[in-house]
């Protein structure tokens, strides 16, 4: 029980990391496999006689992709629904729907035996028709289908009960309504050719650029060396290889070569993400600002920081170790040692895992090209989990320099746990956000963090000690730190400081206790609805500043504190500009009359139900990006009068901002 629990959360880790790349910052254009469904569908529906009649749905899936069936169980992957229009009014469902030959496995990551259709599948359905006057049929199907990743997907159907044909994809609309809705959610843009995209150089390597990431990496590398999982088996490894070689030169080349093996067994750890990079973006950004998931990272850093804080080992199956570690024994020679590193990964996961889940989140937050930010953060972190055992094999009278293990290592671990909790609640903080709560807001947020600061310095003082000790000298560094930064976050809980050095992290501004004239950033005037805000920009004659941002995305509240933040700019979009901030995370449902089901140029639908659906719709459509912060300038009558920009600089957004009133 206890290995599949560590199982799923690894796997849930894995998920969100990668799919957290659109809220924060990631600059996404779709290709054109994240518009296409690796499934076509062919309705078809034939008459047995006046009044039963039976549906059919037949799906070719492309090669390795494979669909669930209805049936898959509860506790797995999302099975395939079926939903029709006017049921039990017009006509009745006889039966279940029957479905073609399936497939089955057992899952190691769900501990169910998923069933599957691969290659095609068919589904029937028996009908009743009671409305005499019924001439088609409506419905649609709710699935998944993966291949080394997954899309959930709704395709709606039209069935013709007279020819057995599908209705052509205009005539499958809903109503006038929709198509109307539909028209209405497209704009007329004037100068489209100008939108193009204004992104900087460190934008498109990553908001921190790859050289911080690699720190970043490193820094994680070497605080997981300190832990009790790895510290100790520096001179232990060492010292094997420089005495049970056949020569010292031998055992310098093994000890390097383990080296080279801990950094490439990282650096492989990443590239799983790197498949991730043809997703539609939108389907991303459903999953990344999920609640629920959002709550499940919420009680799995609980989870690794209970473990720092020694209530519990966090380890993975002694038998994987324990079998690698007979296979670098019997292999011998360079492979012998590739398995020596792996093993070394395995038994230190309980040390390392929770600080790699916190370097990837870290690395996800940066913006640019999340797969290759994670692979350069995880070359940093091996790169430095490996340095020792190099080094010290090439100069092994420096292990005599080397600190003995003790309690210092617990103190490290327990530091740890600490960071956890606070990444924690950035978790839950998403959540609330997003589901508009009002649980979580900043003063509350930062009261929590100061609270983890008071703990943390309390027990770097000895507070908790069970047996009172003399404080050692090199703990008063982190108490000074723990306090100032404590103190930081008093001053901005009472409006004494902006903290906009935190920006990001705690939640905005205007999600406050305290009464606030505006929900918009900084105490602008804003429109969160593009109608509303265009007519106010023709009244006034006035361009728009269309701000796509998010309530989970770090670099919009970046933008927002640190660059709007700016006199010249915040006086810009102030008296020059109307803003429109739509957020495409919004969970809030749209009312039901506004509710719609939107039809690509394609024919193929989706159903628009809430506000984050209707702008991250309205983005794709007309810009054809779904990253967040994205900003685009028009004038009144829909002209677009700059090239769009993401995340940048103070004197970039100034001066693009200037270029747009020269216009």
């Amino acid at each position: 029980m206890y290995q599949n629990f560590i199982r799923k959360i690894l796997f849930f880790a894995f998920l969100f990391i990668c799919v957290n790349e659109t809220v924060f910052g990631q600059d996404f254009s779709f290709p054109k496999s994240a518009t296409e469904d690796p499934v076509q569908w062919a309705p078809s529906v034939a008459k047995e006689n006046d009044s039963i009649y039976v549906i059919s749905l037949i799906g070719t899936i492309e090669k390795d992709w494979h669909l669930y069936s209805q049936y898959s169980p509860e506790g797995g992957s999302q099975p395939a629904i079926f939903n029709y229009d006017n049921q039990n009014n017009s006509f009745l469902l006889l039966g279940n729907t029957e479905e073609s030959q399936t497939y089955s496995e057992y899952s190691d990551v769900f501990n169910v035996t998923e069933i599957f259709f691969k290659d095609s599948v068919t589904f029937k359905q028996v009908v009743k028709i009671k409305d005499k006057g019924l001439s088609e049929i409506s419905f649609s199907i709710d699935y998944q289908v993966c291949k080394e990743v997954c899309i959930p997907n709704i395709v709606r159907f039209t069935v013709d009960l007279e020819t057995g044909k599908e209705v052509t994809a205009q005539a499958a609309t809903i109503n006038n309504s929709d198509q109307e809705k539909t028209t209405a959610l497209i704009l007329d843009l004037k100068a489209k050719d100008r939108l193009g995209s204004l992104i900087n150089k460190e934008a498109t390597e990553g908001v921190n650029g790859w050289g911080k990431i690699f720190l970043l990496g490193m820094l994680g590398g070497f605080i997981a060396l300190l832990t009790p999982c790895v510290f100790p088996m520096i001179p232990l490894t060492v010292s094997f290889f420089t005495k049970s070689s056949d020569n010292k030169r031998k055992g310098i080349a093994n000890a390097l070569w383990y080296g080279f093996f801990i950094v490439l067994i990282y650096v492989l750890l990443s590239l799983p993400f790197h498949l991730f990079n043809s997703l539609d973006a939108q389907i991303l950004n459903t999953i990344a600002t999920n609640i629920w998931l959002n709550l499940l990272f919420f009680v799995i850093f609980i989870f690794f920081a209970g473990s720092f804080f020694g209530f519990y080992e966090l380890n993975l199956p002694a038998s994987w170790s324990n079998k690698i570690d007979a296979s670098a024994s019997r292999i011998g020679g360079v492979v012998g040692v590739f398995f020596m590193a792996l093993t070394l990964a395995l038994v230190s996961f309980s040390c390392t895992g929770p600080i790699l889940g916190g370097l990837l989140g870290s690395t996800t937050l940066a913006g640019g090209d999340v797969a290759t930010n994670l692979t350069v953060g995880m070359f940093g972190f091996g790169l430095a989990l490996a340095l020792p055992f190099a080094l010290f094999a090439l100069f092994p009278g420096l292990l005599s320099g080397l600190p003995k293990s003790g309690g210092w290592m617990i103190t490290v671990k327990v530091f740890l746990g600490f960071l956890e909790l606070g990444l924690a609640f950035k978790f839950l903080s998403n959540a609330d956000l997003v589901g508009h709560w009002g649980i979580l807001k900043r003063e509350i947020f930062l009261g929590i963090w100061l609270l983890l600061s008071i703990g943390l310095a309390a027990y770097l003082l000895g507070v908790f000690d069970k047996v009172k000790k003399p404080i050692h000298w090199s703990r008063f560094p982190w108490i000074v730190g723990s306090i100032v930064f404590g103190s930081f976050l008093l001053l901005g809980i009472f409006k004494k400081q902006d903290l906009a050095w935190l920006s990001g992290f705690p939640p905005p501004s205007f999600y406050s206790v305290y009464a606030q004239e505006t929900d918009c950033p900084l105490g602008l005037n804003c429109y969160k609805d593009f109608e509303t805000g265009w007519r106010v920009a023709q009244e006034e004659n006035k361009p728009i500043l269309l701000d796509f941002t998010g309530w989970a995305c770090v670099n919009c509240r970046r933008m927002e504190e640190n660059v709007w933040s700016d006199p010249t700019v915040f006086s810009l979009i102030n008296e020059e500009f109307v803003l429109i901030s739509l957020y495409v995370d919004d969970r809030k449902t749209l009312p039901l009359s506004d509710q719609f089901m939107f039809t690509y140029p394609s024919g193929r639908q989706k159903p628009i139900e809430t506000i984050g659906q209707k702008w991250g719709t309205f983005q794709t459509v007309n810009f054809n990006a779904a990253s967040q912060p994205y900003y685009v300038l028009l004038s009144p009558s829909l002209e677009v009068l700059a090239p769009a920009i993401q995340y940048t600089d103070i004197p970039t957004y100034k001066q693009w901002l200037l270029d747009a009133l020269n216009q």
